[in-house]
């Protein structure tokens, strides 16, 4: 059986289209299924619709948060409830095809464990967007050695791959590097981002640079590095600095004045406060996993299994 794992927030026009939509490709395709529709504290109808569908399609199934714990929490807490012999992670906007989840499968009964959703484009963004885009993949595939410049959350993994995931107790875990970082055997099919039939994105520019920010902290030692690399270019500026001071102090060419000694101070000072923001973060990641919380509340459930 496959599960389909579809994290919501605030996706009340959306859920009774993918939820019929997704049944019907899987359906027709003779792939026998469970949908479970991961509601992320939405503060809309999101999970009345959830529970309509749960009522009308004996194949869907609900999970309700006790309020917004992010999608990484819903990705996981949707692996952690399917019952499937393979698992599908999809967006419930449909920007990823359904279709798509059909030759997925055929992979996976071919022997492949992890099949990887791969962009062949990345839809409508603007060029700041995919400037930043193309830095936070370059980062995360420097951290796990694959190519994530076109990787998404939609992929399909097998139970082994599943269980291997829901193993790991960190707490800011990252599944869409994770799921390329445990391995098995792999394979990609590729796919055009879709426009949404229905409701609009959730996430605002700033909620994606936190998002970044939080899973490359959470996945890489990069920036702690790059701390390294501001201090190297800190020192030879000073050795630099300090060189032509004394030759002009020794030539008497020396002038009066406080403008290189400032210039100095607030380029150090600068240097200084950055360092301490990236550490800043890395000491807060460690904050909270050592707290030991959950990831995620589940406040109800409902379906064939509630």
């Amino acid at each position: 059986m496959l599960s389909v794992v579809l994290p919501a927030y605030n996706e009340q026009e959306m859920v009774p289209i993918a939820a019929k939509e997704i049944s019907r490709v899987l359906t027709a395709a003779g792939i026998p299924h469970e949908l479970i529709f991961v509601d992320d504290g939405s503060k809309d109808t999101t999970w009345e619709k959830i529970r309509a569908a749960s009522a009308e399609l004996p194949t869907v199934r609900g999970v309700h948060f006790s309020r917004n714990f992010g999608k990484e929490a819903a990705i996981f807490a949707g692996l952690s409830q399917s019952k499937g012999d393979c698992v599908a992670v999809i967006d419930c906007d449909l920007q990823h095809p359904p279709e798509k989840l059909v030759e997925m499968y055929r992979l996976w009964e071919q022997g492949y464990e992890v099949i990887e959703g791969v962009k062949s484009d990345r839809g409508k963004e603007s060029v700041l967007h995919r400037a930043f885009a193309k830095l936070f993949y370059a980062l995360i595939s420097r951290a796990t050695k694959v190519d994530m410049s076109r990787a998404s959350d939609f992929k399909l993994l097998d139970r082994k791959a599943v269980n291997v995931i829901l193993t790991m107790r960190e707490k800011r875990a990252f599944f869409r590097a994770l799921s390329s970082w445990v391995g098995f055997k792999t394979t990609e099919v590729s796919y055009e981002v879709r426009e949404r039939t229905a409701g609009e994105s959730k996430w605002s520019t700033w909620s994606l640079v936190k998002y970044a920010l939080s899973n490359i902290t959470a996945f890489t030692a990069v920036p702690l590095h790059i701390v390294t690399v501001l201090g190297v270019i800190t020192l030879i500026v000073s050795v630099v600095m300090g060189v032509i001071a004394l030759v002009q102090k020794i030539s008497g060419t020396a002038l009066g004045g406080f403008t290189t000694v400032i210039i100095l101070l607030l380029f150090i000072g600068s240097l200084i406060m950055i360092s301490l923001g990236i550490i800043g973060y890395y000491v807060g990641n460690i904050y909270e996993e050592i707290k030991d919380r959950p990831r995620f509340i589940i406040a109800d459930t409902c379906g064939k299994n509630d």
